[in-house]
């Protein structure tokens, strides 16, 4: 029972650090695989960004420079309407800062252009669109418009193909257009928004960052990845942290099993002890023999637990789902849990931390019985019944 106490506590909490590794880990590689790894923005419009671009193309620290534009704007298809967040991209200079292609499930990066649209799986599941259907885009500007007795039509767009990135919040509302046409859009003229960075390989983000914002004249900025999400990152690994805290009380209860358990060894074997004693042995060789106890205790119980939690994690997504469909909770799960399925990362220092930490505390538990074992007197352990 100790054993199964000691196996349960390690394989917890080895499953909740690596699912929140999994977790910290997609969201890492799915922002910089689709927003890339610094942006360059302003409070404004930039107008001088072909020049901003060149400059930045000669640093040996950046391999490309995309710009882009972005906001909300209307879709409507088959009288369903939707307000997906837009982005407006240069294609070939896209494909050099984010691996878009990887995300196209239906037609091509390459079918983009002034007169189409891709949409997110999600976006064109909730229209009812398919590659090759019409939407109808409504600009912003509608309402300005029509204050000045104007009328805006809306934009007739093809729908080139659709992408899937695995992250629900992207892929339930967003779309991607060329950037002229997001100009068109927003009125923004020969103006972006902001532009794209891809380093080189190894380069450090936050270094550059820093390195640019040294650079850069005023209103812009340089900021990386890891600023658009230092706030969630942090809040997902105070997350772990603090699930881990609490799992860790598992272990300790079961480490109290041990205890229990090597005491009764010490009342019961209290005769034996008082031989061995007698014999020759000494009081800490006594003591060692129950802290060994729980060693092996903690050995055996450690190593079920990691190869539960590996069987466990590898089953994970089947588990969720026949739970979901047993509590008819799929679309709850879908829209708050951000992934169609759950990340899983491992990492070599969450094996060694749980392991050491649950072998001291199973070795811990059979201190008590071993001072207990070690102050027996010979003569009063032989004549005990």
């Amino acid at each position: 029972m100790s054993i199964i106490g000691v196996t349960l506590g390690v394989a917890v909490l080895i499953v909740v650090q690596t699912v929140m590794n999994g977790f910290g880990e997609r969201i890492r590689s799915t922002i910089v695989a689709t927003t890339g790894e610094v942006r360059i923005e302003s409070n404004g419009i930039i107008y001088n960004w072909p020049e901003i671009r060149s400059q930045l193309l000669i640093r040996d620290d950046i391999e490309a420079v995309a710009p882009y534009a972005q906001g909300i704007v209307m879709l409507q298809h088959s009288d369903r309407p939707a307000f997906p967040f837009i982005r407006g991209v240069e294609p070939d200079a896209e494909r050099g800062v984010v691996r878009l292609d990887d995300y196209i499930v239906m037609g091509s990066l390459d079918d983009l252009d002034d007169s189409s649209v891709i949409l997110s799986e999600g976006l064109a599941h909730a229209l009812g669109a398919h590659p090759g259907a019409v939407v109808e885009l409504y600009t912003p500007l509608l309402l300005e418009r029509l204050k000045a007795d104007e009328v805006l039509l809306p934009m007739e767009m093809e729908v080139a193909g659709i992408f899937r990135t695995g992250w629900n919040e992207i892929d339930n509302n967003s779309m991607l257009v060329t950037l002229r046409v997001m100009q068109e859009l927003y009125g923004l003229e020969d103006g972006v928004h902001g532009l794209t960075l891809k380093l080189a390989g190894g380069a450090d983000p936050d270094r550059i960052t820093r390195l640019l914002n040294e650079s850069l004249q005023p209103p812009l900025r340089a900021y990386s990845w890891l600023d658009s999400q230092r706030d969630f990152l942090f809040i997902l690994q105070l997350e772990k942290t603090m699930i881990s805290f609490i799992i860790i009380f598992i272990i300790l209860v079961a480490s109290f099993s041990i205890a229990i358990a090597l005491m009764m060894t010490v009342i019961r074997k209290t005769r034996e002890i008082g031989l061995l004693v007698a014999m020759g042995a000494r009081p800490r060789e006594v003591a060692l023999g129950f802290c060994f106890q729980g060693l092996v205790i903690g050995l055996v119980g450690t190593a079920l637990g990691c190869l539960f939690a590996v069987l466990a994690i590898h089953y994970r997504n089947a588990v969720v789902l026949a739970f979901a469909q047993l509590t008819q909770s799929e679309a709850a799960i879908m829209r708050f849990y951000q992934f169609a399925d759950i990340p899983a990362h491992y990492m070599a220092r969450d094996f060694i931390v749980v392991t050491v930490f649950a072998l001291l505390i199973s070795t811990s538990a059979g201190l008590i019985p071993a001072w207990r074992a070690a102050r027996l007197k010979p003569a009063e352990a032989l004549r005990s019944e």
